[in-house]
Order: C-alpha cells, then sequence, then structure tokens
C-alpha cells in the first residue's frame, strides 16, 4: 500500500488511481531514458536550441522548434533586418537551425545585437523573439520587444559555493521593480544593495522574487511571461540578476523564483502563442488553449517538446542563475482542466475525476523529480488552492513531489473576519480550526497576507484595521484609539498565523511594517505614475512612528521562533479555548503561546498550564512599548510554577488585546542570580 494511503484512510477508494499515476511517471521516466539518456538530459534544450557560440569552431549556432512552419530566417541589427539574407534550415525532428561563421572581424553575432526570428507560416509571416532567448529588450520609443544576443567578455564570478539554504523556512516576498522608495524602476542590484540586508536584519532566511521572467506588460505582476529564459531586462542584465543572488547567498539568504508553468502571455509578438504559424504547438488548441479569466495562453502537457521546454526552464533557472528553488504559480488551474473556476472542493472525488488534468500532473511529478535531481536540498512551494492530497509528499510515497504548499485558506480567513465581524464576535475556535486545517505530513506556509491583499481592488489587513488614520496619526504621540487598535490586531494576526499555522512562514514586502499603501502599477487610470508601485521604508525607519513598532516587532517574533525552533517543532497543542475571556491558549515547541483577543477585559493572574516544573518568562511581549503596546507586563518578571490538583501551572498577566510566548526559564535560584524579582499573581 502506498504509504500516502496508509497515512490517510479516506484515500483507499482512489488507491488505484494514485497508484495509475505512478505507474504512468515510471513508463514515461523509461521512454525519456531511452529518448534522451536521462531526465536531466531531456531537460537540456536551453543548451541546444536557442543562440549558442561555438568557440572551437568560430561560429554562431542558432536553433528553433517550429515544426509546421514554411519557412524561418534570422534578422537583426547584424543584417539589416534582411528576411531574406539569413535563411534557417528544416531539421527532421522540425527544429530549425542556421549557422553564421565568424568573419575576419570576429563574430557575425555580437553582444548586444538585436535579433528576431521571421516566421513563415500558413497563415501569413511574423516577427518572432526566439522562443529560448536570454534577454528580451523594449525599445524606449517604439515600445517593440526583441530578442537580445548577450554573451559579455567575462561570465560572472559566482562566490556561493557550497550554500544551502536554512531549514527554517521564513520567506520574504518581493517584486525588485517596486523594492525602492523613489518613484520608478527598481533594479537587480538596487535590490541586492539595499533591501537584502534588511530582509537578512529581519530575520528572514530566504526571497522569493516575483516578475523575473520577462514580461511585456509592468503591470501584469510578472504573471503574463513572454520570454521565459529571459530576467526580465527592465530591472538590469542577467548578470546584474546574478548579482542580486550571489549577495543573498552571503548574506545566508536562499532565493525562490516565482515560476510561472502554469499559462503565457496571449501577446503573439512577444510570446509563444502560434509560434510556428497555426494555432497549438505550445499550448492547447482552440478554447482549452486560452484560459478566460486570466486572458493568457494554456500549455499543452501531453506534448513531449513542450515537456521539454518547460523542464528546461526549470533546469536553467537553477544551473544558470543559481536559484534555491520555485514558487510554482497557479498550480490548481494547471491540475484541473476546470481549473478550479467555480469549483467547491468538498469531496475527494473531485481529486480524482476527469476533472483532473492527468497530463499536467505528470508535468508537475517529473518537474519535482528534475528540481531534486538538480538540488536536492531545493525548495520547491506550490500555489495550490484545492487542497489536492499527496501534492507536498514524495513521488515514492504516491505523491507530486513538492516541498511545501501555501496556506490560502488563512489570508482569506483574516481579510473576511476583518471585513464581515465585529471583534466581539470573533470566534476562536473558528480560528483555531482555520489555522490549523492542513494535511498531516506535508509541509505548509502560513502566511497572514501575500502579494494578492496588497493590489489595489483589495486591502492589506493594515489597511482594514486602519484605512485612513494611517495617514495622519501613525506618530507615537497621536492617541488614536483606531489606531491602538489596528497595531495591536496586526501584531496578533502576524503571531497567530506563524505559530499556528504551518511549518514555515511568508510575508510580502512592507507588510511586515504595515505598509500605508497599497500596490497600483502604472497604468491609463493613474496617469502612468509609480506613486504607488513603492515601497516607502523610510516610515518604518522613523522611530517616532508605529510603522517602526511593528516592524521590530517581526523582527522580534521571527528571532523567537526561529531561535526556539518552533517550526520544525510538529503541529501546536491546544490547552484551551477560553470563550468569555477570549483567550487562547497553546503549546508548540516548547514555548506557551496565550493570547487574549478581548476588546476591553485584561486578564490579571490568569492561569496557564505548562509541561515543565522549572520557572518561565515572557520572550516575547506584543504589547511591550518598544513594539508600539502600552508596556503592562514587566518583562523583567519570572512566573514560578504552581502544582494544582490537575497538573501545573503559572499565573500571568494577560492583557487585552495582547499575545505572550512564555519560555522556561531554569531554577528560581539562577535568575534570582541575575536579579530578576518574582511576579506577584495577587498584584494587577
Amino acid at each position: 500500500m502506498l504509504k500516502l494511503v496508509a497515512d490517510d484512510p479516506w484515500l483507499e477508494p482512489y488507491a488505484t488511481v494514485l497508484e495509475s499515476r505512478g505507474s504512468r511517471l515510471r513508463e514515461r521516466l523509461q521512454s525519456i531514458v531511452r529518448a534522451h539518456g536521462s531526465l536531466r538530459q531531456m531537460a537540456s534544450a536551453h543548451k541546444e536550441q536557442g543562440f549558442h557560440y561555438d568557440h572551437d569552431a568560430g561560429c554562431w549556432l542558432y536553433r528553433e522548434w517550429a515544426p509546421r512552419a514554411r519557412g524561418l530566417s534570422l534578422i537583426g541589427d547584424f543584417n539589416g533586418w534582411d528576411r531574406e539574407a539569413h535563411p534557417m534550415i528544416r531539421g527532421a525532428d522540425g527544429v530549425w537551425e542556421i549557422v553564421l561563421s565568424d568573419e575576419s572581424g570576429g563574430p557575425v553575432l555580437k553582444h548586444e545585437d538585436r535579433v528576431k526570428v521571421h516566421v513563415r507560416g500558413v497563415r501569413g509571416e511574423r516577427d518572432r523573439i526566439p522562443a529560448l532567448i536570454r534577454r528580451a529588450v523594449q525599445d524606449r520609443e517604439t515600445l517593440d520587444y526583441c530578442g537580445q544576443i548577450w554573451r559579455p567578455e567575462k561570465a560572472f564570478a559566482w562566490t556561493d559555493a557550497g550554500f544551502t539554504p536554512d531549514e527554517q523556512l521564513l520567506i520574504y516576498e518581493a517584486h525588485v521593480g517596486m523594492a525602492q522608495e523613489r518613484e520608478g524602476v527598481g533594479t537587480y542590484r538596487e535590490f541586492a544593495e539595499r533591501i537584502l540586508p534588511r530582509i537578512a536584519r529581519g530575520g528572514y532566511t530566504a526571497v522569493q522574487l516575483m516578475a523575473v521572467q520577462e514580461h511585456p506588460y509592468y503591470a501584469s505582476f510578472g504573471y503574463h511571461v513572454s520570454s521565459f529564459f529571459a530576467p526580465s531586462s527592465r530591472f538590469g542584465t542577467p548578470e546584474d540578476l546574478k548579482f542580486l543572488v550571489n549577495t543573498a547567498h552571503e548574506l545566508g539568504l536562499a532565493v525562490l523564483l516565482d515560476v510561472v508553468h502554469s499559462h503565457a502571455v496571449r501577446n503573439l509578438a512577444e510570446g509563444l502563442g502560434e509560434f510556428d504559424g497555426e494555432d497549438g504547438l505550445y499550448f492547447h488548441e482552440g478554447g482549452r488553449g486560452y484560459h478566460r479569466s486570466w486572458d493568457s495562453l494554456l500549455f499543452d502537457y501531453g506534448r513531449d517538446e513542450v515537456l521539454r521546454f518547460l523542464l528546461s526552464n526549470l533546469a536553467y533557472w537553477l544551473e544558470e542563475h543559481h536559484f534555491d528553488g520555485f514558487r510554482f504559480d497557479g498550480v490548481t488551474s494547471l491540475l484541473y482542466r476546470h481549473h478550479g473556476d467555480h469549483v467547491v472542493f468538498d469531496s475527494y472525488d473531485k481529486y480524482f475525476d476527469d476533472g483532473v488534468d492527468g497530463d499536467a500532473v505528470l508535468y508537475l511529478q517529473l518537474a519535482t523529480a528534475l528540481c531534486r535531481e538538480i538540488r536536492p536540498e531545493g525548495i520547491f512551494v506550490a500555489e495550490e488552492m484545492s487542497g489536492m492530497p499527496g501534492l507536498c509528499r514524495p513521488i515514492e510515497e504516491g505523491g507530486i513531489g513538492f516541498s511545501h504548499r501555501l496556506a490560502m485558506g488563512i489570508p482569506d480567513y483574516w481579510i473576511r473576519l476583518l471585513r464581515h465581524s465585529r471583534d466581539e464576535d470573533w470566534d476562536l475556535h473558528e480560528m483555531w480550526r482555520v489555522l490549523t486545517n492542513r494535511r498531516r505530513g506535508e509541509a505548509t506556509i502560513a502566511y497572514a497576507e501575500s502579494h494578492d491583499q496588497a493590489l489595489v481592488g483589495d486591502k492589506t489587513i493594515a489597511f482594514w484595521l486602519m484605512d485612513r488614520h494611517m495617514y495622519d496619526a501613525m506618530h507615537r504621540r497621536s492617541g488614536n484609539p483606531v489606531i491602538d487598535r489596528g497595531v495591536a490586531l496586526h501584531k496578533m494576526i502576524r503571531l497567530a498565523s506563524l505559530a499556528l499555522g504551518g511549518e514555515a512562514y511568508l510575508n510580502f514586502m512592507g507588510n511586515e511594517f504595515g505598509h500605508p499603501e497599497w500596490v497600483d502599477f502604472p497604468r491609463e487610470g493613474n496617469g502612468w505614475s509609480y506613486h504607488y508601485a513603492r515601497r516607502q521604508w523610510s516610515l518604518a525607519d522613523d522611530p517616532g512612528l508605529r510603522y517602526h513598532d511593528l516592524l521590530a516587532f517581526d523582527r522580534a517574533m521571527l528571532r523567537c521562533v526561529r531561535e526556539a525552533e518552533v517550526l520544525g517543532a510538529g503541529p501546536a497543542v491546544q490547552r484551551y479555548v477560553d470563550v468569555p475571556n477570549q483567550a487562547l491558549v497553546f503549546e508548540r515547541g516548547g514555548l506557551l503561546f496565550a493570547f487574549n483577543f478581548h476588546v476591553e477585559r485584561s486578564l490579571p493572574a490568569y492561569a496557564l498550564p505548562v509541561p515543565e516544573s522549572s520557572n518561565w518568562r515572557v520572550l516575547l511581549d506584543s504589547d511591550a512599548s518598544e513594539f508600539g503596546g502600552f508596556g503592562r507586563v514587566d518583562g523583567a518578571m519570572y512566573y514560578p510554577v504552581f502544582e494544582t490538583g490537575t497538573g501545573r501551572e503559572i499565573r500571568v498577566y494577560l492583557p487585552n488585546r495582547t499575545a505572550l510566548v512564555l519560555g522556561a526559564a531554569g531554577e528560581a535560584a539562577e535568575l534570582a542570580a541575575v536579579g530578576l524579582p518574582e511576579y506577584s499573581p495577587e498584584v494587577d
């Protein structure tokens, strides 16, 4: 019996389907070995197609897959864009090629030359950007995109040998272009020099980069990809991106690429649609190849060449740019023929019925197998909302092979709660269920909010809590009750999500300090302004503002869970839910977490059950003055254990809208030696 089924008896009726998935994968791997020698060799299209310079032969070789095209020719700066000058020759496998031998002045194609391929198909002729181009640039005047030959004199010198990701995964989700405070587009080097140190100081262990793959429309947030092998030229050169990754590794940060293999841009001028002159090729034909909600094209995962293209794309980013893993975007859409649109996953049947795209499942299994072969310690995250069983279980156990999945229900829960419920009506039993509801044995990344909640059309948690008051009442001396409530709950929501929600944690840049503005990229509707496509770090750096306090709490929170290795300690154990007092108490990783969500009632001498007889200390207090709180708990206190008829307990002061994290502090004599006062539960 597959281990996945043994661990979840509800899957027994579907064991045959799971076994058939495994059989199909094994058969495909065998066919790949026969055809290519290995999976790794199959995923090497980027080494065979596209542009490559042969030093020994003194020539450029360019190859392009276009099986139904009537003719291809290479055009560019080197030949005055003459569509007749350099025709390509079609091979038996539908791959066209051309060899350009060096001339007396050196290579025909030179560094930074602009190029395209002219395709003659049954529907006419069109100039296209080569499919595996490694750099695409936009003309500032015509706005036309072209491929660009990229062959700098000196190869980038990596210094990250031996780097491995931290086992405690704390992800900082970021967008390079909008990471600077100035209005405009930030660069890879600016991000490396100015933002990466912030991320490292903040206690995060990984950075997840959005919008790296080239995309023609900036406001797509990088999700309408056109050139899959090209780092976005908006932010700099490929060497600049390598500098960013290398710098991150030197700072101890893993780097994940937000990879988009679930769909592609529909634009024919920049993308892959109708590449050989007809519908299909990389994508499904007709309606199945079009995503109505996203206005984009859908890959045909059943075609060998499409599999090779996508798998090679993963290998390229891991090998060429040293990424430590991926966050796979839109996995739900990829897995199902219906893309999850208007489908409620209320039965296991829906994970195994005709709505599932078996070719897509196979692709993901091949993808995770390849990624683990190239980067065994890598991080491979699925953005998936249906709850597909086994998504993050090893393939040999019946799974699909991802290392983590995103807890997409958690941010939806917080927004729904803030939007529709009074504070007095928060159901802590529901909170516990939502934050702890995840599949056993599948690592989950918890997050209170991501880029989705920061976009125009939605609101961040800070905005839901404080709204317009954030613009004129965030000074420490403001005394605004709306801000007081918002700051308190902002900290509690993030701590609860981190402590209960998973085995890893994610935050979108700026949200850690309650960034006061949404994300709105330049567009016609805002006068093409960059005002809202930036991050105002100066707000967090000003000690007179509450933004500074929220940032201080975020750093202390991450330090606390990292030092105790909470995320690797298994699920939290609930001690009790105190509905009348709106208190939630649980234990995880040897620490005790106590939340008081009551709007006004503080709890003096509040009894908390503890597992050890040693004294306890407050390790983190959301109400501490340095975190923008009222400082009602004395952080220097230690709490002796009281034996009761039912066990051990300590008695603490738990103010309203406050979360405390407590840890065992050692024997009383040891603490007394350093002069720590003892807490008296009778004194409020």
